[in-house]
């Protein structure tokens, strides 16, 4: 017969018994003060860090979803850019912040995903530094070049860099742009150099003056170009045309081949320990946000397309697009920096 629960507890040695009662009070007064602070929040301005130059799609879509939160939330978020080394610094300001839901990540699936697998040493554990708010929405990228390289279409580049081994050059600001370009150069068996840039516009710059002969980008960075006729398109990175610019194929159209996409995407986080209540405040702001017909029209020239969701599903996310730029990174032989 099962002995009742004050049995039991009668039956354990006193200092278990105390220490029991302690950690359950202990827990209660911590959810009891996280509520309470939660209830308050926010009460001062919140700082988003954007990991990437101004102007380029993450510094968009961060601002605009900032702006926006703002009026949700009552309170100023202010954006702060913070570029360089492919967002860590950014992400690495983030991950020491105060977790009181102060400072906020505008991460990638640069900052996110591809990281551990790009640099030999991170100065914060990408798997546990943060904490997922929610997912914004995704991206594809575009394969540009210079007006003056004589090819009209993908294939046609692609030969002009079988013909000229280690003479094309490709410029990359952020892990997509890096692995997008070295994913297409070893799914064709080519060989390109790849020239590092701080930021997406300051590569744009030199792909128009014909520094660099491709730059594989968001819309937000090479859409404009290719409509003013600056650059010339070649093809989408994603699995279907876009219907922002839908007379571009996709590079599996362009090239006669299966399995190559690249998908830039966009989501907050906050340091980790960040409590959860908080966490919940900002995901349903973030949230409301990116169903927003005004968010969304804004955005939708560029492909972007919102998928609001828990922040479980974002963290899941996570998981499994780490897994998946792990493998393109090797695969395609990038060298940790």
């Amino acid at each position: 017969m099962l002995e009742t629960k004050d049995k039991l507890f009668k039956r354990l040695p006193f200092f278990v018994v105390i220490t029991s009662l302690l950690i359950g009070l202990t827990t209660g007064v911590q959810d009891a003060n996280s509520q309470a602070t939660a209830q308050n929040y926010p009460n001062k301005p919140i700082k988003a860090i954007v990991p990437f130059a101004a102007g380029s799609a993450t510094d968009q879509i961060g601002r605009a979803f900032a702006a926006k939160m703002s009026e949700i939330l009552g309170q100023p978020i202010v954006v702060e850019n913070k570029p360089g080394a492919n967002g860590m610094l950014g992400a690495d300001a983030v991950a020491k912040a105060d977790p009181d839901g102060y400072t906020i990540l505008i991460g990638t699936n640069s900052t996110n995903a591809a990281l551990k697998s790009l640099m030999k040493k991170l100065p914060y554990d990408q798997d546990t530094a943060f904490e997922a708010i929610g997912f914004m929405g995704e991206v594809p990228l575009i394969v540009t070049i210079n007006n003056e390289i004589p090819a009209k279409t993908l294939k046609e580049f692609i030969q002009i860099a079988k013909d000229s081994p280690g003479k094309v050059t490709f410029a990359s600001a952020s892990s997509s742009q890096l692995v997008s370009s070295s994913v297409l150069a070893s799914m064709t068996g080519v060989k390109m150099i790849n020239v590092p840039y701080k930021s997406g516009p300051n590569a744009m710059t030199d792909l128009i003056g014909g520094q660099v002969m491709m730059f594989t980008a968001d819309f937000a960075v090479t859409l404009p170009q290719v409509q003013a006729g600056k650059i010339r398109g070649l093809a989408v990175t994603s699995l279907k045309r876009s219907k922002a610019i839908p007379e571009l194929p996709t590079v599996n159209e362009a090239l006669g081949i299966k399995g190559y996409e690249i998908i830039a995407y966009f989501a907050a986080y906050a340091p980790a320990k960040t409590p959860p209540a908080i966490i919940q405040k900002l995901n349903e702001a973030l949230n409301q946000t990116a169903r927003n017909k005004d968010v969304q029209e804004r955005f939708a020239s560029l492909g972007f397309e919102v998928e609001p969701g828990p922040p479980s599903a974002l963290a899941k996310r996570n998981t499994l697009e780490t897994i998946k730029w792990a493998k393109a990174i090797k695969d395609a032989g990038i060298e940790q920096q």
